[in-house]
């Protein structure tokens, strides 16, 4: 079967830039697709990092301007990789000049940033998609195959950790290429939008909405060197945060993040607690779905390990042979491949930007509750 091209704009060449890259050059050899991925431009702040980047992953041409890599008549798609503060000028711009568009997390800066996101592609009628990558993970795919099917019957407990160390040292400066998560003018927040807006975004997609908020956040070193101004200046950024919830199901959640969890450097975990079975997953061990079922008789009753790599699993038999695990970069294969598939069909791919609004308003809520010490309401969207 002929295959389209669909030309692929890329805003950002850092790490994300890799995995998206990475992504659109192996999707069509493991997936049946009724577009081809075509890496036609690459856009970053430097001729020189651009055309390197290029040159290792294949791009056609390079842009030192993404309002002209917009512009272009053979860009399709605008990929936006992007730090969080340029998010909604790019995706706003690309909505208007019809282009699909594939954003990076979390959506915006703040709620009003992320309204004018997705009023713009609604608008424009454009398909669009967050790059939430943790829903495609098999075994968190299989969770909420299992949740959906009411194994779990009634949720009493969601709970959920992200923990990394990588932030602890004073001497680290803020702002800049590479470091600019810790630069509030770039990010907007620190763990909040960057850690936790994941466990925020695959709650909902598990167990529902979040109703409302109470937070606290803490920002251990209160200054740092600016990369770029070269001066020391405060840090407005959260370096902790941790949340309790009430999900609209009923259910109680309980969520934690910090860039000062020493010994870890990505550890992300969550827990379903049901009235008939619980789930929890850690993508230090993404491949496994930890599942314990009430029904079970007394005498073998407990948690079982479910190796998620047989091909009646999410995604599975488009890989290996039953046993034969994957592993963080094809979770992106994975968005890739539903965008393609359901961009032909005209049918959404979630998270939407609509949808990933609903984890903005969650943050906000959060770091609201956090500045003003009391339980806040997360706004309908």
């Amino acid at each position: 079967m002929s295959k389209k091209p669909l030309n692929i704009g890329l805003v950002g060449y850092g790490f994300m830039g890799r995995t998206h890259s990475n992504a659109y050059k192996r999707v069509g050899d493991f997936f049946d697709l009724p577009y081809a991925p075509v890496l036609k431009a690459v856009c970053g702040r430097t001729a020189d990092g651009a055309k390197a980047f290029a040159a290792n992953w294949g791009y056609e041409s390079i842009e030192t301007d993404w309002r002209k890599l917009i512009e272009r008549k053979d860009i399709d798609a605008i990929d936006i990789c992007t730090p969080n503060n340029t998010h909604a000028e790019i995706a706003i711009a690309a909505a208007a000049a019809g282009k699909m568009i594939l954003c990076e997390k979390p959506l915006a800066m703040n709620l009003v940033e992320g309204h004018a996101m997705v009023d713009a592609v609604e608008k424009a009628g454009v398909a669009n998609t967050v790059w939430y990558n943790y829903r495609r993970v098999p075994a968190v795919s299989l969770a909420k195959e299992l949740i959906a099917a009411g194994r779990l019957g009634k949720v009493f407990h969601y709970r959920a950790q992200f923990l990394q160390d990588w932030t602890i040292s004073a001497d680290l400066p803020q702002g800049g290429t590479g470091l600019w998560r810790l630069d509030a003018a770039a990010a907007g927040s620190g763990v909040t939008g960057d850690l936790l807006a994941h466990c925020i975004d695959t709650a909902l997609w598990l167990n529902g909405d979040i109703e409302t908020v109470s937070a606290m956040t803490e920002t251990f070193v209160k200054e740092r060197k600016h990369s770029l101004t070269g001066k020391v200046e405060p840090v407005k950024i959260d370096d902790a945060c941790a949340f309790l919830c009430r999900f609209e199901n009923g259910s109680l959640g309980l969520f934690e993040s910090t860039r000062y969890a020493r010994g870890h450097k990505a550890l992300y975990t969550f827990e379903v607690n049901g009235e008939k079975a619980s789930l929890k997953w850690d993508l230090h061990d993404l491949h496994r779905l930890q599942y314990f079922d009430y029904a079970d008789d007394s005498l073998i009753r407990g948690w079982k390990s479910i190796h998620v790599t047989d091909g009646d699993m999410p995604y599975m038999k488009h890989w290996w042979v039953p046993g034969l695990q994957i592993g963080y970069e094809h979770t992106f294969v994975h968005q890739v491949a539903d965008f393609l598939t359901n961009t032909a069909k005209g049918a959404p791919t979630s998270p939407t930007f609509r949808d990933a609004l609903a984890t903005q308003a969650v943050c906000d809520a959060v770091l609201d509750s956090a500045d003003h010490h009391k339980w806040e309401a997360v706004v309908p969207v």
